[in-house]
């Protein structure tokens, strides 16, 4: 299997391309950035593809996207230190295959590269977010401005009692069981506006 690396730090580039080298995969290129990896890989058109999240330049969600834009067909795998779920759903939805942590060991990572290329490893799907109404929504963006109950209350014109009432519903649909584990889980999510 020809594979395309792309990571920032050029440390990590080169031992993973030893372990790799060593499992039996051919690197046919390195990159340190995500336009840098975009370039080579169209150049290329490796079988595969191994991209960090964060890279300067293009970052590898993005680079995954435009690689998706230009037909390319072969396997994207991201690996990263982040492992948010508003992260991970952004990676499905931009095509990748795969979202694995840079702790795996080399050999574990070869095999998953394996399973992956021959299709028995799942796939990379993104994760249900919570579906929130309107009113629920509305009430997390107070509650994530610090706002009381009563204060939320006054501002949306309903009465505190209804506002517990979304937030009894709000902790139940984020799994949190106070507010900060609720404001906690929504930011992973993406579901506060900046």
């Amino acid at each position: 299997m020809r594979l395309l690396i792309a990571d920032d730090h050029p440390l990590f580039r080169v031992g993973l391309r030893a372990a790799l080298e060593r499992e039996g995969f051919e690197v046919v290129g390195e990159a340190g950035d995500g336009q840098e990896a975009l370039n080579l890989c169209l150049q290329l058109l490796p079988d595969g593809v191994v991209l960090d999240v964060r890279m300067p330049q293009m970052d590898g969600i993005t680079a995954t996207r435009l690689l998706r834009e230009q037909r390319y067909r072969g396997l994207i795998t991201l690996l990263t230190t982040f492992n948010e779920p508003v992260l991970i759903q952004q990676a499905a939805y931009a095509g990748a295959d795969a979202y694995w942590s840079k702790e795996l060991p080399p050999e574990a990572l070869a095999e998953r590269l394996r399973r992956l290329s021959q299709g028995q490893e799942p796939r990379l799907r993104a994760p249900e977010l919570p579906k929130l109404t309107a009113r629920e929504q509305e009430v997390l963006q107070w509650m994530a401005q610090g706002l009381s109950t009563k204060e939320i209350a006054r501002n949306l014109h309903i009465s505190p009692e209804t506002v517990k009432d979304h937030l009894v519903r709000l902790y139940e649909k984020l799994e949190a069981r106070n507010r900060v584990e609720a404001l906690e889980r929504a930011r992973s999510l993406g579901l506060l506006s900046v």
